[in-house]
């Protein structure tokens, strides 16, 4: 296939987190940042694909046109991970990771889009075989930051469904009374780094009696292995992973932890998710990945597990975006998503939803 055009779309939308009593503080997160990748190639076929772009959609965009786009436009392309490695080495100097990688993670999802829909099968089957129907998901809450929100918030999820749910609470009060909330539950917490080294030492034995599925990123800096690997020692699974970009960084992480979490629009998309995922599994690891995100990103995520059984579980996060850039999303149901089995990602937005919530 021959590239003819590349196109980032900038998106703001807003979502609604579900809780509507008392707070402890107002909400500080109300709009999703979406930077969709549009490519063409030279017979009109289109492949979508998403960088991440949670407040650095401008720089990621500026990253896609500038800095990738002269680099594949009018390229012929038919090794998508090999060109991968090509544009790392060739964009190496502006950073291994961070925005390079999330730009290149855009244009690789829609490139393995665009190629699946010209084999007129879905991402799963083009891979190699659709191994399963369905997913299993976790409701993953915003952080509420109190005791009343949570409860209120696992028992709204419990009522859907759902017997995984995700935390992303740091004190410790809070956790427990999550857990009071959901004696029954498979109970995960995100800490996103807040906790230093002697406070996860005495959080993680304070928690272990609530059996906690895993705690994730529970200190600051998340690659800092060593650290990781001696707070195994509390007997509480860990997780990381989110942002670590490439396979080569995962080489390093798996062994320090229980789940590695690759996130497809972060590490360099999907070509170096699958790669992380053979690592994984050589390791007898079930990843879990990130995935918080309703573009083509979340598509390509299901697409991958339905590739992929080694996959736990997939990562719903529990808002109501104010439109759906896809109406047919397949949303969770009694904690189960159906994944599509249409040509490529199955995903196509719509337009006029693109449209309205365009940033130009």
């Amino acid at each position: 296939m021959k590239l003819a055009k590349l196109e980032a779309i900038t998106l703001k939308i807003p979502f609604d987190d579900l809780y509507d009593g008392p707070r402890a503080k107002r909400r500080g997160w109300t709009e999703f940042d979406t930077l969709l990748v549009r490519v063409e190639d030279t017979e009109g076929n289109v492949g979508w694909g998403e960088a991440f772009a949670y407040s650095c959609a401008g720089a990621v965009r500026a990253a896609l046109l500038d800095m990738v786009a002269p680099l594949v436009l009018g390229r012929e392309i038919q090794d998508i991970p090999a060109l991968n490695r090509e544009l790392q080495l060739a964009l190496h100097i502006w950073g291994r990771y961070g925005i390079t990688i999330f730009a290149l993670s855009g244009l690789d999802i829609a490139l393995w889009d665009l190629q699946a829909k010209r084999a007129g099968l879905s991402l799963a089957r083009h891979l190699g075989a659709r191994q399963r129907e369905q997913v299993p998901a976790y409701a993953s809450l915003v952080r509420y930051a109190g005791a009343a929100p949570i409860t209120t918030m696992i028992q709204r999820a419990r009522t859907e469904g759902y017997t995984d749910i995700k935390l992303h609470e740091i004190d410790p009060l809070v956790i427990e009374a999550a857990r009071a909330a959901g004696p029954d539950l498979r109970l995960t917490v995100d800490v996103n780094c807040a906790w230093s080294h002697s406070e996860a030492e005495t959080l993680l034995a304070r928690l272990r009696p609530l059996n906690l599925h895993w705690v994730e990123e529970p200190i600051f800096p998340p690659e800092d292995y060593d650290t990781h690997q001696a707070l195994a020692r509390f007997g509480v699974p860990l997780a990381v992973g989110e942002n670590a970009c490439t396979a080569f960084e995962f080489r390093r992480l798996i062994p320090a932890l229980d789940y590695p979490q690759p996130s497809v629009t972060k590490i360099g998309g999907i070509s170096e998710f699958l790669a992380t995922l053979d690592l994984a599994e050589a390791a007898g690891k079930s990843a879990m990945p990130h995935s918080p995100y309703f573009g083509p990103g979340y598509w390509a995520t299901l697409q991958l597990a339905a590739n992929r059984p080694s996959i736990g579980l997939f990562e719903f996060l529990y808002v109501q975006p104010a439109a759906w850039l896809a109406p047919d999303i397949p949303l969770p149901r009694q904690g189960l998503i159906q994944i599509p089995d249409r040509p490529g990602l199955g995903f196509t937005p719509d337009p006029a939803i693109v449209e309205q919530y365009r940033v130009t």
